[in-house]
């Protein structure tokens, strides 16, 4: 079986401001979701934990993980989406013609990644190599998968697993410390 969970809350998703590739640690509240999580999923069964090496994911998967004899391997190609010059900016969605605002709001319409930034195709290709050699190997063999990362992130293995249009791409709702069965 495979699982993925996002990383618990941080300062900056409380002020809505993207994180991206910057290394922002959990808030209290984000380690309150984590712990929380840890007891509502206690009685799923995990063979292997595959991470981001954030500090948030990586936090997320230790305090989820804890007195259990569950393996973390870190991984870059579980890194969030790289947002560019766009990383750190808050309310996005709030500034005039903000080509990134695309990437939320009209995933098919964001066909060149903003200065810096990475593609979906990028995302795609990183994740989908991660999925072909690490993951899909073990759920062959039977074993739990879960993988601590990010929505971007996340949301491009939930497209893959269920094969869905870009059109799509959040339609999941990836939501804090909130566990998905994909398959």
């Amino acid at each position: 079986m495979l699982y993925i969970i996002r990383h618990g809350k941080t300062d900056w998703n409380a002020i809505h401001r993207l994180q991206g590739r910057t290394d922002i640690p959990l808030n209290d509240e984000g380690r309150r979701m984590a712990r929380k999580a840890a007891e509502d999923y206690k009685d799923i069964n995990f063979d292997i934990c595959f991470c981001s090496p954030l500090v948030r994911a990586r936090e997320t998967a230790e305090i989820l993980l804890h007195g259990r004899n569950v393996p973390i391997e870190y991984d870059e190609r579980l890194l969030e989406m790289c947002y560019g010059v766009y990383e750190g900016a808050a309310h996005v969605f709030k500034l005039p013609d903000c080509p990134i605002k695309n990437l939320f709001l009209h995933p098919e319409k964001y066909t060149e990644p903003v200065e810096g930034g990475e593609s979906f195709e990028d995302l795609f290709k990183r994740t989908g190599e991660f999925l072909r050699e690490k993951v899909d190997p073990l759920l062959e063999l039977g074993k739990d998968v879960l993988i601590v990362g990010h929505g971007a992130m996340n949301s491009s293995i939930v497209c893959q697993k269920k094969n869905l249009p870009i059109e799509k791409f959040w339609s999941e709702g990836i939501e804090n410390c909130k566990l998905m069965r994909l398959c």
